[in-house]
């Protein structure tokens, strides 16, 4: 959530930032908000400063001997008063809390302006894509002869689900292992095992709620939690929503992040870097038509990721470090990639600037993207109230981070059509031999 102090500001230059990502910030609406706000505000300071002025009359009347029931009911009449105008400003405090939760974050400068991916900036490449002599075979095709059941799972679920059997569902198991591994042993993460349901405090927190409900798989049907929020801000405040309002995840960033969530971390913790394995469960709402052959595109799928908390003068430099982190996994699987960095109009509800990974893909003749690693600054924390104390004592906001390291399906997929044999078997990259019983070839 930007700060609303910033639109007070400067809400011009705010307007100006977001117009690169598209967004339209109703400058007007905001403006008649301000202006309610203060005058209710004003308002209800006066009635407040005038019934303490009135109340001390009464005491003053009463060690007098006068009669007080005149100013008694005019105290009265101010105090009903006083309660409206309450009332009326917490309506347009909620207004405001309201305009702000769907407004996304500012572009960092360094971010290229551009309205599509078409207009994202190339940072680097890594690695030679492979050539073969023989004809290329996408992942499917490879993968069927040796596990891959999309049939079955479409019986079992529906479409965009898929089954790995045998050495194939081992070789799923052993990238995640690796990714692990890797990332508590070299790179210093601790390893979490977090919750697949989530309430809407946590999908709050992170930015999915309220503006992308219907990206997301509910436990239950039932009120819209636009309205559960907007209408019932006790029970997110007191976490009161009930069991089957839970929300399976739609990444590790959600209940990772908000560990930190309505907490003051110690300066001298920061800062915290964490990695969690899970399944992620997405609705690919408004995607239909899109990667539907294949594993590319899921209603379920596995990530690694990576979530740091961190100082905020040091959040930039986390972000490279975490990007580097990410790209370790390619470079050890020996997998080529590139490295993006979005532009204003592809970049995510809630980041200030992002790097991808596209990884490439030999039957696609093209790299796809395999992480996209962000640095959100204090968006998250402002919604989360996830603060440390400063040198100084005082509260302040700490910075987020997250990125893939890996989408595990999606590294099986890269694995499958970059070490794809004529003979239909696929060569296992070394760095996973070990986690595969020392095998080095999968084959029918």
């Amino acid at each position: 959530m930007l700060d609303i102090q910033a639109l007070r500001n400067d809400l011009a230059g705010i307007a100006a930032r977001l117009a690169t990502r598209g967004f339209v910030l109703d400058t007007a609406k905001f403006e008649q908000l301000e202006a309610e706000r203060k005058t209710i505000q004003t308002r209800t300071q006066e009635l407040q400063a005038k019934r303490n002025s009135s109340s001390k009359l009464i005491g003053q009347a009463k060690a007098k001997g006068e009669d007080v029931s005149a100013i008694m009911a005019e105290v009265a009449s101010l105090g009903d008063e006083l309660k409206q105008a309450e009332a009326q400003l917490g309506e347009v405090q909620v207004a405001l809390q309201q305009f702000l939760e769907v407004i996304p974050n500012t572009p960092h400068s360094c971010v290229p302006i551009g309205k599509s991916e078409a207009e994202n900036e190339e940072v680097r490449k890594v690695g030679t894509p492979p050539q073969f002599d023989f004809e290329v075979k996408d992942h499917v095709s490879i993968g069927e002869q040796l596990g891959l059941d999309f049939d079955t799972a479409t019986k079992i679920s529906g479409a965009r689900f898929s089954l790995l059997k045998g050495g194939l569902a081992r070789l799923h198991r052993a990238l995640a292992q690796f990714m692990l591994d890797t990332h508590t042993d070299r790179h210093g993460y601790t390893e979490t095992y977090v919750p697949y349901l989530v309430n809407a405090d946590s999908m709050y927190g992170t930015g999915q709620l309220p503006k992308f409900e219907r990206d997301l798989f509910r436990t239950s049907s039932g009120d819209s939690i636009g309205d559960v929020i907007t209408n019932s801000q006790e029970d997110v405040k007191e976490n009161t929503f009930s069991i089957n309002k839970f929300y399976l995840i739609p990444t590790a960033e959600v209940p990772v992040t908000n560990m930190v969530r309505d907490s003051i971390v110690p300066l001298e913790q920061l800062p915290l870097k964490f990695v969690a394995h899970t399944p992620c469960f997405r609705s690919e709402a408004g995607s239909y038509g899109r990667d539907t052959r294949g594993m590319i595109r899921q209603h379920q799928f596995d990530k690694v990721e990576l979530v740091q908390i961190v100082h905020p003068e040091q959040s930039y430099a986390g972000l490279e470090e975490l990007l580097g982190h990410a790209e370790t996994i390619l470079q050890q699987l020996g997998l080529p990639y590139r490295v993006m960095k979005l532009c204003s109009g592809d970049m995510g509800f809630s980041a200030a600037l992002t790097y991808d990974i596209e990884v490439w893909l030999p039957a696609q003749n093209t790299y796809r993207e395999i992480s996209s690693c962000s640095n959100f600054e204090a968006f998250q924390a402002r919604r989360m109230q996830a603060r440390f104390r400063n040198a100084q004592g005082k509260p302040e906001l700490l910075h987020t981070l997250n990125g893939s390291a890996l989408a595990v399906g999606r590294t099986l997929v890269a694995v499958l059509e970059n070490y794809q044999q004529a003979d239909g078997s696929v060569i296992i990259p070394e760095v996973l031999r070990p986690y595969m019983g020392g095998l080095e070839r999968l084959s029918r």
